[in-house]
């Protein structure tokens, strides 16, 4: 649009506004930042007195125009966008908090981002599953047997992800049945001999299904003071962990053990030499191909998986693994942003949430829902543990942010200080 552009119509705006709005709330965007977002497109377009409260299951917007007020109310349905779908959708955002695009021509591109076909199709999609899963296995517990079984149970359920795509009456069943075949296979393999640790089995194919990022995101909203969103993202992120452990026992229990079973020593079995490194880079290359990330942001999201590693482990064995969450986020929600900006690579959002994944605060819940069913005082302790791990993460992201938006203010600062400096002497020259 330009200043001498028609303004559009408020009816085509109000209903490009809560589409934007939805597609911010299936990338998994914070409420408080989708309100703010759909604000400052509304002011872009001309629309001074416009309200919006946003939840994780619905939108109210209100506008202002020459006839009144006019208010809309959307809801908001469960999904789940990929990388580039969230990529495109926040390219879209910057352009709407311009006016620089039709709100016909956005709601199109809108309707072209949902639709969209993953970049490696439904092949690059399984198998980037169980690469992924390969990848976490190595980080969590790097033994050639569980490597073979997360490369086997990695594509099954990669297999079962994809036949129920589109399909949102399966998504709540969907982790019960997917954990209990898991649980079945695992339990199925123990029998028979083969030297698998049933509780790290267990955790790398059911990644994609653990709610750490839900559980996460509830404890900013809640640092934000939302109160209502927080609480309701939290609650589904434990239900979500409840249902999983069903699954899991479940499994157990059709092939002839108990929850007791799931508590499995692996002190026995011989480790891979420094594969958790080469695990992340596997990891990322599994997400990369599962969730369909934009080109040429492979690289990019390597080197912060890499880095949010590294200071992982350096303030784990200081500091305790259990904070060392705070510390990864902290590194990771800038780095995500000056690449972004100053490097003109992926939206933050691209690279930061493999890192995000990476920390597995879900894996750390599941493991200890897990563990209560057999030891409800160990079970209760881990609980405890998860939710410090949770709110240190929250706490990094939260800081991390405040952390970029101090350097890149003093850094404008600085770079005007020198400018000024330059012209003066250029001006000094002169006379």
């Amino acid at each position: 649009m330009t200043n001498n552009s028609p303004a559009p119509d408020t009816a085509t705006l109000l209903e490009f506004l809560f589409r934007l709005g939805q597609a911010y709330i299936a990338c998994g965007e914070q409420t408080a930042r989708v309100e703010l977002a759909l604000r400052r497109t509304a002011s872009a377009y001309g629309l001074r007195k416009s309200r919006v409260v946003a939840f994780p299951t619905a939108l109210f917007i209100s506008v202002h125009d020459e006839t009144g007020e006019r208010v809309t109310l959307a809801q908001c349905e469960p999904q789940t966008l990929r990388l580039d779908q969230i990529a495109d959708v926040h390219t879209l955002g910057k352009l709407a908090k311009k006016a620089e695009v039709e709100p016909n021509e956005g709601l199109r591109r809108l309707s072209e981002i949902l639709a969209q076909k993953a970049r490696f199709g439904a092949a690059g999609s399984v198998v980037g599953h169980m690469i992924l899963t390969i990848g976490l296995a190595m980080v969590l517990m790097p033994t050639a047997a569980n490597l073979a079984a997360a490369a086997v149970l990695g594509s099954i359920v990669g297999v079962v992800k994809l036949a129920q795509r589109g399909r949102t009456v399966q998504t709540v069943p969907l982790p019960v049945i997917v954990a209990a075949l898991v649980s079945t296979l695992v339990f199925l393999a123990v029998r028979y001999g083969l030297p698998v640790d049933p509780l790290h089995a267990l955790v790398p194919p059911l990644i994609t299904f653990l709610p750490g990022g839900m559980l996460t995101l509830g404890m900013v909203e809640l640092a934000y003071g939302d109160m209502v969103s927080g609480a309701s993202r939290l609650i589904a992120g434990l239900v979500q962990l409840v249902l999983l452990t069903l699954g899991l026992a479940v499994g157990a229990v059709l092939v002839g053990y108990s929850p007791n079973d799931l508590i499995y020593s692996a002190e026995q079995y011989v480790k891979l030499f420094e594969a958790a490194w080469v695990g992340v880079l596997v990891f990322g290359l599994g997400v990369y191909l599962h969730f369909s990330a934009p080109r040429y942001s492979l690289l990019w999201i390597l080197i912060v998986l890499l880095i949010v590693m590294l200071v992982q482990r350096l303030t784990g064995q200081f500091l305790g693994y259990e904070i060392s969450g705070f510390f990864g986020t902290l590194v990771a929600t800038p780095l995500s942003y000056l690449i972004q900006l100053r490097f003109r690579g992926p939206p933050a959002t691209v690279t930061f949430l493999p890192a995000f994944w990476l920390l597995v605060p879900g894996a750390l819940g599941l493991l200890s829902v897990t563990r209560m069913m057999s030891d409800r005082a160990a079970g209760i302790e881990g609980l405890v543990t998860v939710v410090f791990v949770i709110s240190s993460i929250a706490l990094g992201t939260l800081v991390g942010a405040a952390v970029y938006k101090w350097f890149t203010e003093t850094f404008n600062w600085w770079q005007l200080q020198i400018g000024r400096v330059e012209s003066s002497v250029r001006r000094a020259k002169k006379r």
